[in-house]
């Protein structure tokens, strides 16, 4: 081939390789692999996305027993496990998604996707990720190791199909996030209220919606009017975005309800602050649908919102209300 090509393009070649080459052809460009650091191979495990598993703790600080060092330590033990069975999905979807992240602006750029890691490395740390996870589950709960391999399978379910299907994606993957929260409560053995579980349901939905939205304006900049986002067609935009700010909505009503409980009125000294929560979680979740809306929404609206100046701000003034208000 080279001996009939006006010139050579060679990729990782021996030193033998490259004086043959140049015996025959012109050498026009060399393509090395570049030197590979530690961050590389973390990079795939997305450690970026263990602040979702976060919600772990959320059951003991709705129960107010987070003093309980014992409980803590339980919780986040759960917090490891989780991650690990997480990162576990993560590199699933990614080895089935490798056609689709090459089409994708951002997505291209994924470890396996660009070729910086080679595939065999995922298949590797499949099996070690979710038998670690599934190690420490064991250790603190047999409740928390069967909401482990719950999430695995549902992972692996959304990975295999459900992800091109429309609606039923965003309904699974709220339904990922949920089961975060039904592992801090296998943890500590403290079931969750109906309360938190319609709270997380409807703001669960509409992050995950907001997600879809924000892919679906990110394609319709590279294919146009024929965009297509998994399931979802250019034509849907629309009703993503009716369907995912009125779960979100929703889900403000819900806490409202909470605020004019019994429940809320024992659990907090001063409930009547809780109150404040109700406009900065509408304006969180308005900022998160502008932001898709101006194609400015990254892969995960949850990781997007810790590099967020806005989200920052009214997530401190959220947190600094619920403590005023115990």
């Amino acid at each position: 081939v080279w001996s009939s090509a006006r010139k050579a393009i060679v990729v990782n070649p021996t030193r033998l390789a490259r004086l043959g080459v140049a015996r025959v052809a012109q050498i026009d460009r060399v393509f090395e692999d570049r030197t590979k650091h530690q961050i590389d191979h973390l990079k795939p495990l997305r450690p970026q996305h263990w602040l979702k598993n976060l919600l772990v703790f959320v059951p003991l600080l709705a129960a107010h027993r987070f003093e309980e060092m014992v409980l803590s330590g339980r919780v986040f033990l759960a917090f490891l496990a989780f991650g690990c069975v997480a990162s576990a999905g993560y590199l699933i979807n990614d080895l089935f998604d490798l056609q689709a992240d090459r089409h994708h602006p951002r997505k291209r750029l994924r470890s396996f996707a660009a070729g910086d890691l080679p595939l065999s490395y995922g298949l590797a740390m499949i099996p070690i990720l979710v038998g670690l996870g599934c190690l420490i589950g064991t250790l603190i709960s047999p409740i928390l190791l069967c909401v482990l391999l719950i999430y695995l399978g549902l992972s692996l379910t959304y990975s295999l199909h459900v992800k091109k299907v429309a609606v039923l994606d965003v309904i699974l993957l709220a339904g990922l996030y949920t089961m975060r929260i039904m592992a801090g409560c296998a943890a500590i053995a403290i079931w969750p209220s109906h309360w938190l579980l319609a709270f997380s349901t409807f703001l669960f939905f509409s992050l995950a919606l907001v997600k879809r939205y924000g892919e679906l304006v990110i394609m319709r900049t590279i294919d146009g009017d024929g965009a297509k986002a998994r399931g979802y067609e250019l034509s849907d935009g629309e009703l993503l975005a009716a369907m995912g700010i009125a779960s979100g909505y929703l889900a403000v009503l819900v806490l409202a309800l909470y605020i004019s409980s019994n429940t809320a009125q024992v659990l907090y000294g001063r409930y009547e602050l809780i109150w404040f929560l109700c406009p900065l979680l509408l304006y969180w979740i308005s900022h998160l649908w502008l932001t898709a809306h101006r194609g400015r929404m990254p892969d995960d609206p949850v990781v997007f919102a810790i590099s967020d100046r806005v989200s920052r701000i009214l997530m401190l003034l959220m947190l600094a209300t619920a403590i005023l208000a115990l």
